[in-house]
C-alpha cells in the first residue's frame, strides 16, 4: 500500500512539473506579439505619434508604443462623440506637441482637434483617433468591429479609411 501511495504521489508531482513547464513555455513572449514590429519612429529616430504596423487585419495605424488606433463611426468629422465613460474605455490619442508620423503614415492628413475639455486629440484623415482599453499588448485588435457607446469602432488603414475586416484575435465585444 505504501508503494502504491508513493508511485501515485510521484506521478502527480511529475504531472505538476510538466504542466508548469508547458505553461512557462507558452508565455515566453513577455506579453508582446513576436510578429509585431517595433513601435514606429519618425525620420529622426524618435517615437512617432502615429505609425503603421502590419497586423491581423492588414496595415493599420498604431500609436508611438505600437498599440492599435481606432475610429468611432459616431464622430462627426473631426469632432469626437466619445466622452465620459466612453473616453475611459476608448482613450483619445493625445499629443502635447505637433503630432509626428512614421514611415507608412501620411503626414499631410495628421492634425489635432479640440475635445469638449478643450484639450487636443490627434486626428487622421479627419477621424479622431482612440486606443481601446481591452488591447493589452502590441498587436491586439480587440476593438475591431466592436459596437459600443452607440456606434461601431474600426481600425484605420494608412490612407485613413476604416477597415471593416473582422479581427482574428477576439474582436467583436459588444457593450
Amino acid at each position: 500500500m505504501t508503494r502504491t501511495r508513493s508511485i501515485t504521489f510521484l506521478a502527480g508531482a511529475t504531472a505538476l512539473v510538466v504542466a508548469a513547464l508547458a505553461a512557462a513555455g507558452c508565455g515566453g513572449s513577455g506579453g508582446s506579439n513576436a510578429n509585431s514590429p517595433a513601435p514606429p519612429k519618425n525620420a529622426n529616430g524618435q517615437s512617432a505619434t502615429v505609425g503603421v504596423a502590419n497586423e491581423n487585419v492588414g496595415k493599420i495605424l498604431v500609436d508611438s508604443q505600437g498599440r492599435t488606433l481606432y475610429l468611432f463611426e459616431r464622430d462627426s468629422g473631426a469632432k469626437s462623440a466619445c466622452t465620459g465613460a466612453c473616453a475611459v474605455e476608448w482613450p483619445p490619442l493625445r499629443a502635447t506637441d505637433k503630432p509626428t508620423v512614421a514611415s507608412g503614415a501620411n503626414a499631410s492628413i495628421v492634425a489635432t482637434s479640440a475635445r469638449s475639455d478643450g484639450k487636443p486629440q490627434v486626428t487622421y484623415n479627419g477621424h479622431p483617433l482612440y486606443l481601446f482599453s481591452a488591447d493589452q499588448k502590441v498587436g491586439d485588435t480587440n476593438g475591431q468591429g466592436v459596437n459600443a457607446f452607440g456606434g461601431l469602432w474600426y481600425v484605420l488603414s494608412s490612407s485613413g479609411d476604416e477597415i471593416t475586416t473582422p479581427a482574428g484575435n477576439g474582436g467583436g465585444f459588444n457593450y
